[in-house]
């Protein structure tokens, strides 16, 4: 719920607050109603202050819109618009970040799911994430709590505040430990390989609950990332083919490992092909 001190507005610049439904950094998300046409939409609210951190918060917010806008893929969240206020007599910046709304939770809470319902789900990530890469972006952050899924197992991409295009090196290290690709604590250029590492990582959390030994955020010099044991070796139920598809995903040298998410979904498609034939067999 909104902190006590906060009173859950009624409106939120024109919209009308359905519901609260989340927290965030510094934010809170609420499901809203546009009055003149009945829509619903999920919108996240922050008051920010003059500051660097503050002012990355809107970089980000105005970057998911510019992403968004050129994504198509029914597995990506839509973000629609940002809009900032300050009200009169306020010292603080209202922002509105209006989003589609998405009943569901995010992945990280779905580790007891067989392995043949995550992989099915891991299927229609790494598709959406092929789908931003042909749209000349990486995403950059992928992990387990930005992916939601609904429960009729529809999949939606989250949290298009990182993502970059591809060929070009960010001027500051952005990633989360245990899922951050080499080049990217390197600030080298990223590219499709580096989704393709933070995916990796991403279903290796998701079968063995282990994070990646990724390398450290220091820049240069940090501590090398390293391959970790095949998910298959750790938890009994996961195909030889999936482990070694996984550790393909996650080599710290990114021209050791899948060309792009094309690849990789053609390599799911077949580990769910097979596992689906030895059930019927």
């Amino acid at each position: 719920m909104p902190s006590a001190a906060v009173k859950e507005p009624d409106y939120i610049q024109g919209y009308r607050v359905l519901k609260h439904i989340g927290s965030g950094a510094a934010s809170e998300i609420y499901c809203v109603c546009k009055p003149d046409t009945g829509q619903v939409f999920a919108l996240k609210h922050v008051l920010l202050e003059e500051s660097d951190k503050d002012d990355r918060f809107l970089v980000q917010a105005e970057n998911e819109v510019k992403v968004s806008k050129k994504l198509t893929h029914p597995s990506i969240r839509r973000i629609l618009s940002v809009e900032k206020v300050r009200p009169k007599g306020w010292t603080r910046t209202e922002v509105a970040v209006l989003m589609e709304l998405v009943d569901g939770q995010s992945m990280d809470n779905l580790v007891d799911l067989g392995t043949l319902s995550k992989i099915r789900i891991f299927r229609e990530v790494a598709d959406a994430l092929a789908h931003m890469n042909d749209k000349g972006y990486v995403h950059a952050d992928m992990k387990p709590t930005n992916v939601l899924v609904t429960e009729d197992g529809s999949v939606k991409v989250i949290d298009l505040g990182q993502a970059h295009p591809i060929g070009k090196a960010k001027e500051r290290i952005q990633g989360t430990p245990g899922y951050i690709a080499p080049e990217q604590a390197e600030l080298e250029p990223l590219t499709e390989r580096t989704d393709v590492y933070n995916f990796g990582a991403t279903m290796y959390w998701m079968l063995t609950q282990r994070e990646v030994p990724t390398q450290s955020t220091g820049g240069r010099g940090s501590q090398a990332a390293k391959l970790p044991p095949p998910a298959h070796t750790i938890s009994t139920g996961i195909a030889a083919e999936l482990g070694e598809l996984i550790n393909t995903c996650v080599e710290p040298n990114q021209y050791a490992r899948w060309k792009n998410l094309h690849a990789v979904v053609r390599k799911l498609d077949a580990v769910i092909k097979d596992l689906q034939q030895k059930r019927a067999g």
